[in-house]
């Protein structure tokens, strides 16, 4: 499973570094400062709806694992601002069968945590798209199909999905456009179980 990043600095989940992710905050934080850009723990506190020393010690705990970084361009005087370090994360679906059974209960909560995440997402989107344009609303897509495929397939559906979006990534009539937006794209592949 991969998410596309903005640009290329991909970073591929180990078992370490899942373990260091795997927490709703974490996951909250590193995707406040991907897409939101810089902050300081007291914005980010106040923007999710937590104490300031919560988001500190988790953005420690995301910078011990490589995911973010000090921003110190950002800073006056005594404030600590944070940025990603990572713009993508490439997750292996071997983590869900590693050997040792916490790297199995991080890689499943980390899943859990994404669709959690990306249903939220979703929904947000429903309970403000009065607040968009009738263009940009007639724009959106939220469907599903079912289909009859191998393993085999399924692979190639996948990858292809994949080359389709990231042949739209950096088009450079997006990029200047006066009315251009980060569009947020969810993916979701799997078996349907059938009597």
């Amino acid at each position: 499973m991969t998410e596309q990043p903005d640009d290329r600095r991909v970073h591929q989940l180990d078992a370490r570094s899942l373990r260091g992710l795997a927490h709703p905050l974490r996951m909250r934080l590193l995707d406040a400062l991907r897409f939101d850009g810089p902050a300081t723990a007291s914005q980010l506190a106040a923007r999710l709806g937590e104490s300031s020393g919560a988001t500190s010690y988790h953005l420690r705990q995301l910078a011990a694992h490589g995911f973010v970084e000090d921003a110190p361009e950002q800073g006056k005087g005594r404030e600590r601002w944070w940025r990603a370090a990572v713009q993508g994360l490439r997750f292996d679906d071997d983590l869900l069968e590693d050997s040792d059974p916490a790297v199995r209960g991080a890689a499943d909560f980390y899943l859990h945590e994404l669709a959690t995440n990306q249903a939220r997402e979703l929904s947000t989107w429903l309970g403000t798209r009065h607040e968009w344009s009738e263009e940009w609303g007639r724009s959106t897509d939220m469907s599903s199909a079912t289909l009859r495929l191998t393993p085999e397939l399924t692979r190639e559906l996948v990858q292809k999905v994949h080359a389709l979006v990231e042949s739209y990534r950096d088009l450079p009539a997006a990029k200047d456009a006066l009315d251009a937006e980060t569009v947020r794209i969810h993916s979701h592949v799997f078996p349907l179980a059938t009597d």
